[in-house]
């Protein structure tokens, strides 16, 4: 206790004798002008160096003051600037998607009116089996707003696909490229006819297969298109299915094969038209596949 005391006591007294070098040092620089001899020297010495030494202090103070009010503007400021990036980002690929929309629904128009001698209905792909391909996908138009089982469905460039099954508000759809689609197709400059297989090991190349062409006259080159047939039983005719990027004669001589590069795009389908009446409905014919 006595020990605490003591330290207090000098704490005080070093305070104390700080208190009057301070004042004498005031005092000498406030006569350090007026006065010669050894005040002016002691002045000269002390005070004025020390005044010196506080007037740096204070303007690096006020510096850092204004440094640190410069710099809390900054931050705001790109605080703000940083709002603004984002905000055009988010609308800049807003205006993206709008623009992707417009010109995919710009090539639906197109092909609505390729085939404007069909009704057809649009609809969005909601879903799709997995793996890269849309082999199967689903609609989200069903039973309700008329879609039928074998509907023909348009896609991207040509024929997509057909309706395999349907629910009250969405549909599935089997496509072209998928294992088991088989099609009477037809090649558009020279009649003649041929079976279109899908052939999903095929599409890492971009391509479905044909077989089954006669081995005749007719000249039929790389770049042909091939529709689909008047004798196929659920296609509605003249559908573009693709062009012939292949075609080879046969052992047997009597036939042709190759590929065709699909119309459609079967990585990415979003929209598509569904033609709204059957083959069978179209010719009056109830025959099934």
């Amino acid at each position: 206790m006595n020990r605490k005391n003591h330290t207090s006591h000098t704490n005080r007294y070093i305070l104390l004798g700080l208190a009057i070098v301070c004042a004498l040092l005031m005092l000498l620089s406030s006569f350090s002008d007026r006065v010669g001899g050894p005040f002016k020297a002691v002045a000269n010495v002390t005070v004025i160096p020390l005044q010196q030494g506080i007037n740096q202090i204070g303007g690096w103070m006020s510096d850092m003051k204004d440094n640190f009010a410069t710099l809390k503007q900054l931050r705001a400021e790109n605080e703000q600037l940083k709002e603004q990036v984002n905000a055009l980002s988010t609308e800049n690929n807003y205006l993206q998607e709008e623009q992707y929309e417009y010109e995919r629904l710009q090539e639906l128009y197109k092909l609505d009116q390729n085939y404007a001698d069909y009704e057809k209905t649009a609809a969005h792909v909601i879903g799709k089996d997995s793996g890269n391909w849309f082999s199967t996908f689903t609609i989200d138009k069903g039973s309700r707003d008329g879609i039928e089982v074998d509907m023909n469905v348009l896609a991207n460039g040509g024929l997509a696909g057909i309706v395999v099954e349907t629910g009250p508000t969405w549909s599935r759809v089997r496509s072209i490229i998928d294992d088991s689609s088989n099609i009477s197709g037809m090649v558009l400059s020279t009649s003649d006819t041929c079976i279109v297989s899908g052939d999903l090991s095929l599409m890492s190349t971009g391509q479905i297969s044909f077989d089954s062409m006669e081995n005749n006259e007719n000249v039929v080159s790389v770049g042909d298109q091939i529709v689909t047939s008047y004798i196929s039983d659920k296609y509605v005719q003249g559908l573009l299915i693709g062009s012939v990027s292949e075609i080879n004669v046969d052992s047997n001589n009597l036939t042709r094969s190759g590929y065709i590069t699909p119309a459609v795009d079967f990585k990415n389908i979003q929209e598509v038209l569904v033609i709204t009446q059957t083959k069978a409905e179209l010719t009056g014919s109830n025959e099934t596949e």
